[in-house]
């Protein structure tokens, strides 16, 4: 059931607001075999692409097998790697751009809570100019523990002094769902990586492909 007591919606970022995991996952690929020697196929990446970037090496080779300095070097130039491909392709999933304006009239507060990190993030908010949609943003640097810890979700509604049960997510990952879940709230899931298939979590209240969807009208 659609909670019609929403006033918060809270965003997930790659995937979620831009079909870009693609992208990501062909960036991580090659840093991960190409220059760390790492034997992963790239569906195998498609799994561990959730949570921080130091998360996903720590899956993959171990904690501890890196320092923190050779980590943040390693992310940031994964997220080149990522910008260089995606740029000329930076868009808005379909119908996201009304979606946008019709919560902002309607007076629904919004925000990001994305495990990128504020370079990643800037990137596409400051090229697609929808900056000051957000009345917060929460960012790998931002948390402690990544999704699917709810804290990415949490800090987001308190950030916008919101209970959870008056928000809804927007995820396209099931560990970002999972966290939803753990936060408290409601799920809508963009299926711009995963199948329906792969989602079994109770929060989801809607499956879309974007939002041009007519379910969304029913979360105003």
């Amino acid at each position: 059931m659609i909670n019609h007591r929403t006033k918060a919606f809270i965003f997930d970022l790659n995937g979620t607001m831009i079909d870009d995991m693609a992208f990501h996952n062909q960036a991580w690929h090659n840093i991960l075999t190409t220059d760390l020697g790492a034997k992963i196929s790239f569906e195998a990446v498609k799994k561990e692409m959730y949570g921080k970037n130091q998360d996903l090496l720590e899956r993959v080779f171990g904690v501890g097998h890196f320092s923190q300095d050779q980590i943040d070097q390693i992310s940031i130039e994964k997220e080149r790697r990522y910008q260089s491909a995606y740029k000329k392709h930076l868009t808005l999933i379909p119908g996201l751009a009304p979606f946008l304006d019709k919560a902002k009239q309607a007076g629904i507060l919004m925000a990001i809570g994305s495990a990128a990190i504020p370079f990643n993030i800037n990137f596409v908010l400051d090229n697609l100019n929808i900056r000051p949609y957000f009345d917060a943003i929460v960012s790998a640097e931002d948390v402690t523990h990544s999704k699917p810890d709810p804290e990415t979700f949490s800090k987001g509604a308190n950030i916008l002094a919101v209970a959870p049960e008056d928000c809804i997510v927007f995820e396209d990952a099931p560990k970002g769902v999972e966290a939803a879940l753990n936060a408290g709230m409601k799920c809508v899931v963009l299926t711009t990586m995963h199948t329906e298939n792969e989602f079994n979590y109770p929060n989801i209240i809607a499956f879309i492909k974007d939002y041009n969807d007519p379910v969304l009208n029913n979360l105003f």
